[in-house]
């Protein structure tokens, strides 16, 4: 393997440093000094520091160029956002009555038409998102079921999405990658295909937003 193929895998295998590298957010010789004992030692020989600064800047553009020209225009395109608060989040392991009791939830939801409800059915757990006001019936008809893990104080953002976003690579990874960023630990991430809902702490959602707004503004 030559040297600018193992310096171009070693900065993909580093979250966001493609990224910085980009838009030269990063000092280039510091970061030939840092990787330059592991490239050394996978070559097994000496490698100079210009070699290395040379192979990092003639990496090519990659993914994210193509990413960063196309997304921000499309993120112009989103709709509004609607946040709810109060939220919890029930994660159950999946058992042979959970299905029946689930089709028993949803259906004391008809009570309950305007209350934020998403389940996600995973192999062997499913998980449950839902306005406080549920929690009540919810625990009376899966008080049989084993409940893995239930967090309070959560609330949600959700985006109407572009009908092109399952079109373009790296368009959820663009949003992510800004929340990262800013510290924000998502709960839950739920999915349709024009939709798009980021479950958070409630000490979150202020942030949240406001990237969100500043993504959908282009600032």
């Amino acid at each position: 393997m030559n040297l600018s193929t193992l310096c171009e895998d070693y900065i993909n295998r580093s979250p966001f440093l493609r990224e910085a590298i980009a838009e030269d957010l990063i000092n280039i010789s510091a970061l030939a000094r840092k990787i330059k004992p592991e490239i050394e030692a996978i070559m097994k020989k000496p490698i100079k520091d210009g070699a290395l600064i040379m192979a990092i800047k003639r990496m090519a553009p990659g993914s994210y160029t193509k990413i960063t020209n196309r997304i921000p225009a499309m993120m112009q395109d989103i709709g509004d956002f609607v946040v709810r608060s109060g939220l919890d989040n029930f994660t159950v392991l999946n058992s042979d009555t959970m299905m029946k009791n689930q089709a028993v939830f949803i259906e004391r939801m008809q009570e309950h038409l305007n209350s934020f409800y998403t389940v996600c059915n995973g192999v062997t757990e499913s998980t449950f998102v839902l306005n406080a006001n549920l929690v009540e019936d919810f625990l009376k008809i899966f008080k049989d079921e084993q409940i893995v893990s239930n967090q309070k104080n959560l609330a949600s953002v959700t985006i109407k999405l572009p009908q092109l976003n399952s079109d373009v690579s790296g368009f959820y990874y663009y949003i992510l990658k800004q929340l990262a960023w800013e510290g924000i630990n998502l709960i839950e991430v739920v999915s349709t295909s024009n939709e798009f809902s980021l479950i958070v702490s409630m000490e979150d959602i202020d942030t949240t937003f406001s990237v969100l707004m500043k993504l959908k503004k282009g600032v």
